[in-house]
């Protein structure tokens, strides 16, 4: 039983060492130039001019889970297609049930202005 497991941990073991090894490399050989320009603060090709502990709004946040929720979501479509011969008919009817959902709650947030950003 364990055999079976052996060339997975063989393939994380090599994997690892060189993620480790290639990073320790790049740090050993990479060039180290330091100026003031590089060791600056930079967000959005523009300088920081707020507190960088501010709260965010609400929406920010709204917008990401509804990104997160939405591109999950959406992830299922793969499996469903490769797959959508051997469920005929009645996995088709299934994921246009999904897709209405998907569409209906995206329409009830938009209607609610939860992605309007101003």
């Amino acid at each position: 039983m364990l055999a079976e497991y052996l060339p997975i941990l063989i393939f994380l073991l090599i994997s690892t060492a060189m993620g480790i090894s290639l990073v320790v490399i790049g740090g050993l050989l990479g060039p180290r130039r330091p100026d003031s320009e590089k060791l600056s603060p930079y967000e959005c090709g523009f300088e920081a001019f707020e507190d960088s502990r501010m709260k965010f709004d609400v929406r920010f946040y709204l917008v990401a889970i509804l990104f997160i929720i939405f591109d999950l979501e959406i992830a299922f479509f793969i499996p469903w297609a490769v797959a959508l011969e051997r469920i005929g008919w009645v996995g088709f009817a299934a994921m246009m049930v999904f897709v209405l959902l998907l569409v209906v709650g995206f329409l009830v947030e938009w209607k609610r202005g939860a992605l309007e950003w101003e």
